[in-house]
């Protein structure tokens, strides 16, 4: 394990709240713009203005190589799965009361647990099995089948959690071999290419304030990623990662305050059922013995945001320079941490 420094969880839980304090204020902006205008609209804006930081990003990638991936399938699929999570998101965010979205895209790290078999060979025991199950019997408590209307919206946050899932598996896989770069760029290609010809069919001619508020989307997703990369180097993942159940939370007060939503027994009761499996998974894995690959610990950087700025990178780049000055200072190096995939 790396070496955290003393006070860094504290430090770490509390960098990861604002991280997810901002997201969660993302997501009200997506939910009022979503009442005007398409996901594919929110989301193709929303990635353009993001569109230099990332540039500069790309430009200061220090690995050598081509922009040519790895593993094209698994990018392609990879992509896919990224664009899917974001739409997917934008749409649930715009039609359902936010703690229900919330609810339900915390479903992700049960998906990851059952993905990572079949693509990472992982081997998963009775009690992890036994936290899926329940957790996605809190997924149907949510939904309630039968019990109410299932909407689209409820399809899409469904589509956001699955399409997550499979591409934080999916980086685990293929993280160590791939650029940095290639993995930035490929999902942003797809974002303007596919959403771009899709736009003049949904087109919806935007006020100078909306405007803003794409912007805004765009910069609040990249500061609070910027927080998460923050909060990973000074805390423990198993510290960290917890923390993005913060979201109902948020999502209780601004569903209250902004759109009337009042967080109902259900969805209270299903959302608690599925943050105890996802932490009971989070706390598994973090044992030594219990997961050779950690697929849930290991995933750092939100989905649904429609931005393709990743932690696992920056926290990787920080360890390689640590690395680096402790062996031009002369000091014995230490045993290095394994390198966050995502």
């Amino acid at each position: 394990m790396s070496k955290i420094l003393p006070g860094g969880n504290v430090t770490g839980a509390v960098f990861a709240l604002a991280a997810y304090g901002i997201f969660s204020t993302h997501d009200v902006i997506v939910k009022f713009l979503g009442g005007t205008y398409s996901p594919f609209q929110i989301l193709f804006f929303s990635g353009l203005l993001g569109f230099p930081l990332l540039v500069l990003m790309l430009i200061g990638d220090p690995d050598k190589g081509t922009l040519r991936p790895v593993h094209p399938w698994w990018m392609l699929l990879r992509t896919a799965a990224s664009m899917a999570s974001g739409l997917g998101a934008f749409y649930a965010f715009s039609v359902l009361p936010l703690a229900q979205v919330y609810a339900i895209i915390f479903a992700a790290p049960l998906l990851i647990t059952i993905l990572a078999i079949p693509i990472l060979g992982e081997s998963v025991g009775l009690h992890r099995w036994a936290a899926v199950i329940v957790g996605l019997c809190g997924v149907l408590i949510v939904l309630r089948p039968g019990g109410t209307t299932l909407e689209l919206g409820h399809a899409a946050a469904l589509l956001c959690a699955v399409g997550g899932a499979l591409n934080s598996v999916i980086v685990r896989k293929i993280g160590h071999e791939e650029r940095s770069a290639v993995l930035l760029l490929f999902p942003m290609l797809a974002n303007f290419i596919v959403l771009g010809a899709v736009l003049p069919f949904i087109y919806v001619p935007m006020p100078i304030e909306h405007f803003g508020g794409f912007a805004l989307i765009a910069a609040m997703a990249l500061l609070a990623t910027f927080c998460l990369i923050l909060a990973y180097r000074h805390g423990e993942a198993v510290i960290v990662a917890p923390m993005q159940y913060s979201q109902i939370i948020w999502a209780s007060v601004y569903g209250l305050i902004f759109f009337n939503e009042t967080l109902d027994g259900p969805t209270a009761l299903g959302a608690g059922v599925i943050i105890l499996s996802g932490l009971y998974i989070l706390f598994r894995e973090s044992r030594g013995k219990t997961s050779k690959t950690t697929p849930v610990l290991r995933t750092r950087t939100r989905s649904g945001t429609g931005n393709p700025l990743r932690v696992g990178p920056y926290l990787r780049a920080a360890q390689r320079r640590g690395q680096r000055q402790q062996a031009g200072t002369g000091g014995a190096p230490s045993r290095p941490a394994p390198l966050p995939e995502e």
